[in-house]
């Protein structure tokens, strides 16, 4: 069977996939909905079967995409989650119930779709995959999808569906030679999402952002509401195995200010919710996912305060600033451009202040590499350059030679594996290794770290 499902993927990716190029415009002379609208409809449009909360933005949305699919789960209802790109196995992107679809189930799929696909020139990859993960969950009957978008937002194969909420995260600078150039660009086709008449939930952005979004919104009648403005958080404890956050509406703001200065105070108190995802970034989004999920449940299913407990507490989205080991610390985290650069140092400033780092790191070619060290070497005491399987790996020279620039000893590894070895190495028990720049890094550092373990019976 498993090499009918790698040849199953050697099928998919035979398909034109833009995410491996950067010679081009994210414009509809590459990116038009007509492909995936005729292939969703030749299989009698599955993706209308089921209530759909929609996620775009730039960092964050696979964690509240996870946060809301691991909540309606808490709540009893069978659950269709779509995400990109994978961290170790291609089916992890078309999930139920955080089980990936599996290798034979895969392999049918694509088989069934595999004639109408000829009849429909110009699909691509993400097209086709974003189609059988629909059509799974109509032949698996969900109650409730939550799908990520690829990319962008506007022109991405995601945006065909009729969401019961949209949600925007984060926007920040990411795909600048596709999305465009200034951060009301690059919103403006986030904000793409955005339906008539159906609620976006917004996290809190930088002015320029927002205020695009907005005008969108308005422009479309789509009711807004927005985290920091219709609901407020804020952290109240935090350590290794989670944090511990305060949820409420703008509307009890003169109750919550009788429970901030006592918290035996009478009448109603915040939604205190408990997350095993670490770092400021994700009590953001898990703002953001509950808002969400509130205004989801009010056009359509009913989501209990117990479900909402139990599903937050029980996310899991790996490689996102998971420590792998305490002592010496060992932590691997996605983080690929400056922005969510500049939230990992915060988090290593929070969780490991004044420990020196051996890091590991490779990234793909077109990502900010000057932007992101200038984030994280205030930290960093040597560098380790490596290189993942994708063809759109940056050149570990540039990596060592932009280290240089700041000062920062480095050298090339290019296997991850023995690249993670030789930083754990060169950290002892005095110093922490820091595995990132990119999911595929993390992704191959986090098999070796498993794979090792086990092997050893640890």
């Amino acid at each position: 069977m498993e090499q009918s499902y790698q040849e199953a993927l050697d099928y998919l990716y035979s398909f034109v996939d833009y995410s491996l190029s950067k010679s081009f415009r994210y414009s509809p002379v590459k990116f038009e909905l007509t492909h995936i609208e005729s292939l969703v409809k030749a299989l009698e449009n599955p993706h209308h079967n089921y209530p759909i909360i929609h996620v775009a933005g730039t960092k964050g949305k696979g964690s509240i995409t996870a946060m809301c699919a691991s909540v309606l789960k808490a709540a009893g209802y069978k659950v269709g989650m779509y995400t990109s790109p994978h961290l170790h196995d291609y089916a992890e992107r078309i999930q139920i119930n955080n089980t990936p679809i599996s290798h034979q189930e895969l392999i049918d799929l694509v088989e069934e779709i595999k004639p109408i696909v000829a009849t429909i020139p110009g699909l691509t990859t993400f097209e086709i995959t974003t189609a059988m993960g629909f059509l799974y969950f109509t032949k698996q009957q969900v109650d409730v999808a939550v799908v990520e978008v690829g990319l962008g937002g506007r022109l991405d194969a995601t945006n065909i569906v009729m969401p019961v909420v949209s949600v925007i995260t984060s926007i920040s600078y990411d795909h600048t030679y596709l999305l465009g150039n200034t951060l009301a660009e690059i919103a403006s086709e986030k904000a793409g999402i955005i339906k008539p008449n159906i609620p976006v939930v917004i996290a809190p952005q930088e002015e320029e952002a927002r205020l695009t979004i907005e005008r969108i919104a308005k422009k479309r009648a789509s009711p807004i509401i927005q985290v920091g403005r219709d609901y407020y958080y804020s952290m109240l404890e935090h350590d290794l195995d989670g944090q511990t956050l305060l949820i409420w509406r703008a509307e009890d703001q003169p109750i919550i200010d009788q429970y901030v200065e006592s918290s035996e105070a009478p009448g109603i108190q915040p939604v205190k919710i408990r997350i095993p995802l670490l770092g400021y970034h994700q009590v953001e989004n898990a703002a953001t996912a509950y808002a969400a999920l509130q205004t989801f449940k009010q056009q359509s299913l009913p989501i209990n305060e117990e479900a909402i407990s139990k599903g937050f507490s029980e996310i899991a989205w790996p490689g996102r600033f998971e420590v792998l080991q305490r002592q010496p610390p060992i932590t691997i985290d996605c983080a690929h451009n400056r922005d969510s650069a500049r939230k990992l140092r915060l988090a290593l400033d929070d969780y490991f202040p004044g420990k020196g780092i051996i890091m590991v790191f490779g990234a793909s070619e077109d990502k900010d590499l000057h932007g992101m060290f200038n984030e994280l070497m205030p930290r960093v005491q040597q560098v380790i350059a490596t290189k993942s399987f994708h063809p759109r790996a940056m050149d570990t020279n540039l990596i060592v030679e932009t280290a240089h620039q700041f000062g920062k000893p480095a050298k090339v590894i290019e296997n991850v594996s023995d690249a993670l070895m030789e930083a754990q190495k060169l950290a002892g028990d005095d110093l922490m290794v820091l595995v990132t720049g990119s999911i595929f890094v993390a992704a191959v550092a986090r098999e070796a770290w498993f794979g090792k373990n086990q092997s050893t019976g640890d």
